[in-house]
């Protein structure tokens, strides 16, 4: 939970019986040494398991920064200096400085088709007049017309949609949309006021949250879960990036309301599906794993796009190896063990060809759609089209959530067996020349049941459904 008091720029609260830190990373600054030498950046900050709020503002502090929005629960907070060696003072393995240059951040969305959502395709107008799920070949081929003959979705349950904000006016979302669990994470700051939740520029959030749950009214677009709610947690900005201190925010407020399942459709700046190193990655990865297991303990399954690019992703807690290697390319959080990771498939069924893939990364696929066959849904205004991962990932969620509405005791582990156990085995294919240049556009590890193209399988809706009520 994020707490706040007067120490800081941000406010934070002292927790007292924390125990103390080990030996600083460098020796303290006296206030005299301390020279703001330009504009006051934003660091994201890891220290030590258990550190308390008193002493991670008095590490700050010494290190001539002040911390703002801090998590004792994972030790990961926010800081603020204008003195340029503040990174130096504190540690580098312990801070990353948020406004670095981004080198390729990215929405989990392909731009294959050259159809995009952000100018309504169809207009509200016309949508309303009719049902579009005709068009929603997607939701056949996750049999989610079968499930929601028994399951369409509790109002309890309440999926976390990290993303670009959404659209609370849109007629299809206007029942989903919960209010009063959304909030703002950009500053890595919880703001909960409306303007901070909402879409804005992007239609990218809007979009994903008609995939999940838009509601089977007969009008426009029907959702995989059309009868759950859900929560705008905006931490993808007016450019597309996703700082890692939004991405922590909107994982620990997740935790903090106990979300039963949330939706991640998005990779952490400066890096897409990166196979170089870059500064500070290891603080970043340590601060996303601590945060997704933190949400994990408290009963969250969080499911999130493997990323576009068709990048061959290495398993995140096996990166022992320099990550300049070409075996070690990741997407956060993509590949971190408390995460859901899922790729994207064509109306064919086969692995699309931007999605990435990796055998241990991958855990399941699901429509993502490819060449003329993008995914409908709501934008801002009306409907349109989008093909990515970020497609990919709220089948799985929303399949998720018609679980945890059928079982509102059911923990991530139980969630994600019903999910795995049953999905639909995809083989690895025999040829895969996308182009028939000749050439294999990538090569697939593993075999039917498991494999680095398609993890478990296509999740099935029903199946899952059927899986969680049989005895264990």
């Amino acid at each position: 939970m994020h707490r706040s008091a007067s120490v800081a720029l941000l406010t934070i609260a002292l927790v007292l019986g924390g125990t103390p830190v080990a030996a600083r990373a460098t020796s303290s600054a006296a206030t005299d040494e301390c020279t703001p030498a330009g504009p006051t950046e934003r660091y994201l900050v890891v220290l030590p398991p258990r550190t308390s709020e008193a002493d991670a503002a008095a590490e700050v502090h010494d290190a001539c920064g002040e911390l703002g929005t801090y998590h004792p629960e994972i030790s990961v907070g926010v800081a603020h200096s204008s003195d340029h060696r503040f990174s130096t003072r504190l540690g580098s393995h312990r801070t990353f400085r948020s406004a670095q240059p981004d080198s390729g951040a990215e929405l989990a969305t392909s731009k294959v088709s050259g159809s995009t959502a952000s100018t309504p395709s169809t207009d509200l107008a016309e949508g309303r007049s009719t049902d579009l799920s005709g068009r929603q070949w997607n939701l056949r081929a996750v049999r989610a017309e079968q499930a929601h003959a028994r399951q369409r979705g509790s109002a309890d349950v309440v999926v976390g949609v990290l993303d670009s904000g959404i659209d609370p006016t849109h007629p299809d979302l206007r029942h989903a949309v919960a209010a009063d669990r959304s909030v703002g994470c950009l500053s890595g700051t919880p703001d909960t006021a409306p303007e901070s939740w909402q879409a804005t520029t992007s239609p990218h959030g809007t979009h994903v949250a008609g995939l999940l749950a838009a509601a089977d009214d007969g009008r426009g677009v029907t959702g995989i879960a059309p009868g759950v709610r859900v929560a705008s947690v905006r931490v993808v900005d007016d450019h597309g990036r996703v700082s890692p201190e939004a991405a922590v925010c909107g994982l620990m407020w997740a935790a903090e309301h106990r979300f039963p399942v949330v939706n991640g459709s998005f990779l952490v700046s400066p890096w897409s599906a990166a196979c170089a190193r870059g500064p500070g990655r290891e603080v970043v990865r340590d601060a996303l794993r601590r945060a997704l297991h933190h949400a994990h303990e408290r009963g969250t399954l969080t499911v999130v796009a493997a990323s576009n690019k068709a990048a061959r992703l290495t398993p995140s807690h096996t990166l022992s190896a320099p990550a300049s290697s070409p075996a070690a390319c990741e997407a956060l959080p993509a590949g971190l063990r408390d995460a859901v990771s899922v790729s994207a498939s064509d109306r064919k069924g086969r692995k699309a060809g931007y999605s990435a893939y990796g055998l241990g990364v991958i855990d399941l696929t699901a429509p993502g759609g490819d060449h003329g066959d993008c995914l409908l849904s709501t934008v801002p205004g009306g409907y349109g089209t989008l093909c990515g991962t970020s497609m990919a990932a709220p089948h799985v969620a929303g399949v998720a959530a018609l679980v945890a509405s059928e079982h509102p005791r059911a923990t991530p582990q139980r969630l994600r067996a019903a999910l795995t156990s049953t999905a639909t085995a995809v083989p690895c294919p025999g040829d895969y020349d996308l182009t028939g240049n000749g050439i294999q556009d990538a090569f697939c590890e593993g075999y039917t049941g498991y494999n680095g193209f398609y993890g478990h399988g296509r999740v099935d809706a029903p199946g899952a459904l059927a899986a969680a009520s049989s005895p264990r």
